[in-house]
């Protein structure tokens, strides 16, 4: 039962990144990124404690100025190109539990979806438990359906992503989703090496503005304009 689990939002922020210079704490709209996910997940009455997992002393000293825990350094090696987030969550993990600390449910949280809200993630939860605490993820709509998808070879021949034919209207093609990287929650009893965050069953469906995955500039421009609409504060 949702009342008597202890329920962990743990956000992961690695100091390396390629595509955008130290992306965790860029300047968005005169705010770190990482702060719009610890305040979401603080503004959450579902979540009992909110923890960032990193290498760097820089993101956790601003980490903490937004109220989440750093309680340990994550090792270099698990914050590489090269880590799997199962190694950082499993490491989190472990050294919560050796200090006493053990919870039920993990959220996971990615601090590249600045737009997401807490009532997102109290959703999200809500879904979680009426599906039975089933490892859940967040999705967001496709707008281009895969019955229009091809891959082309060198000799410019194309192959449908899906078999079938696309002579429909777009109205009426099935409507499909994908993993928008923004939530993850699993019970932390099924969290082992071989769990793929990607792979849980159950989606929770989110907002296409509230999606917005920050991975390059042009998706950090993006976040910018939706939050100038919204006056520098994010949908509720």
């Amino acid at each position: 039962m949702k009342e008597h689990d202890r329920i962990l939002a743990l956000i992961p922020a690695r100091s390396g990144s390629k595509g955008i210079k130290n992306k965790n704490i860029v300047s968005l709209c005169r705010k770190p990124l990482i702060s719009y996910t610890i305040e979401a997940a603080k503004k959450c009455s579902a979540i009992d404690d909110v923890i960032v997992t990193t290498d760097s002393e820089e993101i956790a000293g601003i980490a903490r100025e937004y109220g989440a825990e750093t309680p340990f350094l994550r090792p270099k090696a698990l914050a590489s190109d090269r880590a799997k987030t199962i190694d950082a969550v499993l490491h989190a993990i472990g050294q919560l539990k050796d200090n006493g600390r053990i919870y039920d449910v993990l959220v996971l949280l990615q601090p590249t979806s600045p737009l997401r809200t807490y009532r997102d993630i109290e959703q999200a939860v809500n879904e979680f438990y009426k599906h039975g605490r089933k490892g859940l993820l967040s999705v967001s709509p496709v707008r281009d359906s895969p019955v229009l998808i091809r891959s082309m070879n060198d000799e410019s021949e194309l192959t449908p992503l899906i078999l079938g034919t696309s002579t429909v209207r777009r109205q009426d093609m099935k409507p499909y989703v994908a993993v928008n990287g923004s939530i993850y929650i699993n019970l932390t009893a099924d969290i082992d090496e071989t769990l793929s965050f990607n792979d849980n069953p159950i989606g929770f469906l989110m907002e296409e503005e509230h999606s917005v995955d920050i991975d390059s500039g042009k998706d950090l421009e993006l976040a910018k304009r939706l939050l100038t609409i919204k006056d520098g504060e994010l949908p509720i």
